[in-house]
This record gives structure tokens, C-alpha cells and sequence, in this order.
């Protein structure tokens, strides 16, 4: 993460009759500012988060094309983190670490020809299951089922379920490619579900492939309501979920419908990969699905997701 620092840096006469003004000048600047402290603040914490890293592969980006949503509910912002935590509660649960969300997002932070590309504010987003494609194509993705349970938690009321907040999740298909971008036609593997009382979201999807230069990984954002995830601001978290080393093996090793992913997973690690390489063993293990199945029966995958309310 990125800190920037800003210093104020003054310069003084040689004489009282020279610096007098100055210090009656920096008198009154400090009185102001102590004002504004105290008046300004709630108009401050206000602000809106939000914008992308990069992950290490590069491809083209097409705009999102196809009817949109008319939803007139007027969203509130809700400040993204741009620091990694690890708050600790009492149960122990932590706060999953922002991570970059990538060149692929769909969520309207990057743009192609002075487009956005935003699939959040098209209609058919919000599903369950997510291997169709729902903009102007039905075709559905293929590869070893997976269905994946999210539960999202608040780290600071011992790992409450937050309900009622709303998980985009996106990620690579079976060949390393996106939807929308590398597969500019197709809008598979993405979606958007809204917790339950239990703060659990279930998606039906498939196993990501491994790709040149990241470890096989499911992107997803987490907004405090649905109004905000559609209208495609305001994300509370945005970050990453590492798949499980022995079901890739496993996966993997069927050539035939996966079939570059077990050479591009032997040249890197969770350790080595530059998203989850700088993580805590405790954050690692958080955002790494537990998983029971088999390629030919399909996967059940859980995992729970903190954020500090």
C-alpha cells in the first residue's frame, strides 16, 4: 500500500519587525483550521473509495454493451479501504486485506476508447447462478463446477453476519480469459447476490484456470447494500480469494478441459504471486475456500469474509 505524505514547510525573517506579521498570519491560520476541525468533520468522513490496481497480465478491454437498469434509488457512499488490516475480535475472525481488483473488473474504474465498462449497472446481473452470459449472448461456461458460500462478517462485533450487503464476484474461465474483455462477446462469471440474514451469499460457478503469472484466484467486491453494488460505487472491500493448491492439482490435471493451467500453476506459488505474496498466514488462510468434492461431482466451497464496520 501507498502512503503519501504531505509536509507544510514555513520560511522565517531575520528580525521581529519581519516575522510579526508572520506569526500573527500562522495565529490566525490555526485558530481557522481548529474551527474547521470541529465543523467539518462529519462533511468530511463523507467521501466515496474506490479505483484498481493491476494484476500482472495486460488484454483488451470492450465496452459493456445492452440495456441498462432504471434504478432511481439514490446511493450512499460508503468509504473503500485503502489499507490492508488485520483486526483481531474476540472470535478471532479477521478483516480480509484489500487487493487489487485487477484489469477485469467490469465495474465501471476502467474504460476502453472513452467507454466505461460496467457490468453492475446492466440488468441480469444480480443471479446466483453465474455461467451464463446474460449481455446479448447466453452462452455458458464450461468447466468443473463449483459452489461457493461467502459469508460476510463484522470483525468488530465478533464476527456478526452482516446482512443485507451485496457480493460481486467475478473471475477467469476455464482457458485464463475474461469475459467482456479478453472474451469481448461473452459476460459469464460475473454476478451479484445480497447476504441473508445469515450474511451468506451462495454462487454456482466453475473453477478458475490458472493464467500466466498469477496464482488461480476469484476476484469479488463487497458493498453495504445492493443499490450501491448496482449502481457500480461505493465498494466497502474489494479483494481476492486464493484457490485451494490441492484441488487445482487436481483439477488441473485434466488437460483436455483445462488446458494450460497446470503448466502456468509450476511457476508460481501463493507466496511468489504479487497479490497474495505480501499477506499474513492468517489472511492467506481466510481467503482461501475451504473445499469437499471432485471434478466429476462438482465442488462445495466456503469462506468467510471480514469487514470492519
Amino acid at each position: 500500500m501507498m502512503t503519501h505524505h504531505h509536509d507544510d514547510h514555513s520560511d522565517h525573517g531575520h528580525g521581529m519587525a519581519e516575522d510579526l506579521p508572520r506569526f500573527n498570519a500562522l495565529i490566525a491560520r490555526r485558530r481557522a483550521l481548529q474551527w474547521f476541525a470541529g465543523a467539518g468533520t462529519a462533511a468530511l468522513v463523507a467521501g466515496c473509495g474506490g479505483g484498481s490496481g493491476s494484476d500482472s497480465d495486460t488484454s483488451s478491454v470492450s465496452t459493456v454493451t445492452g440495456s441498462t437498469t432504471t434504478t432511481t434509488t439514490t446511493a450512499t457512499p460508503t468509504p473503500t479501504s485503502t489499507t490492508t488490516t488485520t483486526t483481531t475480535t474476540s472470535s478471532g475472525c479477521i478483516a480480509d486485506p484489500t487487493e487489487t481488483a485487477g484489469p477485469y473488473p467490469a465495474d465501471g474504474t476502467n474504460s476502453a476508447s472513452g467507454s466505461t465498462s460496467n457490468a453492475l449497472t446492466v440488468s441480469g446481473i444480480v443471479r446466483s447462478d453465474i455461467r451464463p452470459s446474460f449481455i446479448s449472448s447466453t452462452t455458458v461456461a464450461t468447466g468443473v463446477l463449483v459452489k461457493i458460500t461467502l459469508t460476510v462478517v463484522n470483525v468488530n462485533a465478533t464476527c456478526a453476519p452482516l446482512a443485507g450487503y451485496a457480493v460481486y464476484l467475478w473471475h477467469c474461465d476455464r482457458n485464463g480469459l475474461y469475459s467482456l474483455y479478453s472474451v469481448p462477446t461473452e459476460s459469464y462469471l460475473r454476478g451479484v447476490q445480497v447476504t441473508d440474514a445469515n450474511g451468506q451469499v451462495t454462487f454456482t460457478t466453475i473453477f478458475p484456470a490458472a493464467y500466466s503469472g498469477r496464482y488461480p484466484h476469484m476476484h469479488f467486491e463487497v458493498f453495504s447494500s445492493l443499490s450501491n453494488a448496482i449502481s457500480g460505487k461505493y465498494a466497502v472491500l474489494t479483494s481476492q480469494l486464493a484457490m485451494p493448491l490441492a484441488e487445482c492439482n487436481t483439477v488441473f490435471a485434466d488437460t483436455s478441459l483445462y488446458p494450460t493451467s497446470a503448466r502456468n500453476l509450476a511457476q508460481v506459488t501463493i507466496s511468489s504471486d504479487n497479490v497474495f505474496g505480501d499477506n499474513t498466514a492468517a489472511q492467506i488462510a481466510q481467503q482461501t475456500p475451504t473445499m469437499t468434492g471432485s471434478p466429476s461431482a462438482g465442488y462445495v466451497a466456503t469462506a468467510v469474509i471480514g469487514i470492519a464496520v
